[in-house]
């Protein structure tokens, strides 16, 4: 499996609970800088005049993705795209902001966080959740990033502590991105204008897919609160399962017949 340079150096020099900790550091430090100095403002209202056409919606999508992994909720950002730069440049921006702040997460997370987390990894919910985004990553993301429940950030670092593929979560978020991102940047873009068509519509849409996300969040709830199979027991016969209560009557089973044989 492919890993940046960067993780395999991390994961040599550092134990895992050290890597742990300074991952809290860096997301305390993020979370207080985005109270104290609010950068989606500069991003709206402190954008510089000089910085026009591509270079400026690249430009953009770089600093959009800083503040996304610093944090920043995207919906403030995307609104500020489109106010910037309407809705196609805006939600090209938007996009590339996007893919490279959960890049970012996700490395640091997959870097810092897996190996010291990954035994905490338990309880049904948990292993549930896990296999879900271990097993069948790329469609689990896509339809995370479709139907918007899960905060960003938390999409992000579950994916990292999972075994899930760098390419598949990328992939799946650049897709399921597409049109809650895009209803964000044209309400952005048409924010002067609230009472327009493309306003109402895209406000709309952000209603309806967050109801959409409660209702297949409720139908899918059994996967979660379902039993979770019990891992194999090694030596056991065909990879099966030790059956603990039928385990302890056989074995008291065979101790009385052993008691009556000495008797």
């Amino acid at each position: 499996m492919f890993e940046p340079v960067s993780v395999r150096r991390s994961r040599t020099l550092l134990p895992p609970r050290a890597r742990l900790v300074c991952l809290a550091v860096i997301l305390l430090a993020a979370g207080l800088s985005v109270l104290l100095f609010e950068p989606q403002r500069l991003l709206a209202s402190g954008w510089p005049p000089e910085l026009r056409g591509a270079g400026a919606v690249a430009v953009f999508g770089l600093a959009y993705g800083v503040c996304t992994a610093a944090l920043v909720p995207r919906p403030i950002l995307n609104l500020a795209a489109g106010a910037l730069f309407g809705a196609q440049a805006g939600l090209g921006g938007a996009l590339g902001g996007t893919v490279l702040g959960a890049g970012l997460s996700f490395a640091l997370g997959r870097a810092l966080g897996q190996e010291a987390l990954r035994p905490y990894v338990r309880g049904r919910w948990l292993k549930a959740a896990d296999g879900q985004l271990s097993h069948h990553g790329f469609r689990s993301m896509l339809a995370i990033r479709l139907f918007p429940g899960m905060p960003f950030a938390v999409a992000n670092y579950a994916a990292a502590v999972s075994r899930m593929r760098y390419v598949p979560f990328l992939v799946a978020t650049g897709l399921g991105s597409v049109p809650n991102t895009a209803a964000y940047v044209v309400a952005g873009s048409e924010a002067t204008s609230p009472t327009s068509p493309a306003f109402l519509i895209s406000m709309g849409f952000i209603v309806l897919s967050g109801a959409a996300a409660a209702v297949v969040g409720w139908c899918k709830r059994h996967r979660l609160t379902g039993g979770v199979e019990p891992e194999p027991v090694a030596g056991a016969p065909g990879g099966r399962t030790a059956e603990p209560e039928r385990a302890g009557a056989g074995a008291g089973a065979r101790a009385g017949a052993g008691s009556t044989a000495v008797g």
